[in-house]
Order: structure tokens, then sequence, then C-alpha cells
């Protein structure tokens, strides 16, 4: 898939990929230089570790969406490419 820079430098990232990676506005996006090419991806989630019934969980510092059922068989089907 081909796309092109803006004068500005914007790039926009085709819907269907938007949709297979579930990236949604305003999400932040990390963008690194590596051996002659960008990459682009979600930055990872900040978590909290709190101790729960005496055993150590990480939370998001954030609220997530829920984890579906499909959001699960999409990510196996995805990683099993």
């Amino acid at each position: 898939m081909r796309i092109a820079m803006d004068a500005a430098g914007r790039v926009v990232i085709p819907k269907a990929v938007r949709d297979g990676l579930r990236l949604a506005p305003g999400q932040p996006l990390e963008v690194l230089a590596r051996d002659g090419h960008i990459e682009i991806s979600p930055a990872p989630t900040a978590m909290e570790l709190v101790e729960v019934d005496g055993v150590q969980v990480a939370v998001p510092a954030v609220e997530l969406p829920p984890l579906t059922d499909d959001v699960v068989r999409t990510t196996l089907e995805q990683t099993r490419r």
C-alpha cells in the first residue's frame, strides 16, 4: 500500500490499517526512524502495580475498553498468520 506525505509532513494511516490494528482517533503513537525506515506503532499503555489480595497486579493508568471474545479471537487469528 502506497501513501503520500503532504507539504506539512503529515501522512494518513489508511482506514483498513487503522481498523485492523484497532487504532482510535487521538490514540498516542510512537514514531521511530530505524535502518532507513519509519516505524509507527501504538504507544505502550502506562501501568501501575497495585496489590490485590496480597498479589501484585498491573493496572492500566487509563481506562481501557473491555476485552471481548471478538477482540481475543481477532488477535489470535492475526498472530497465527
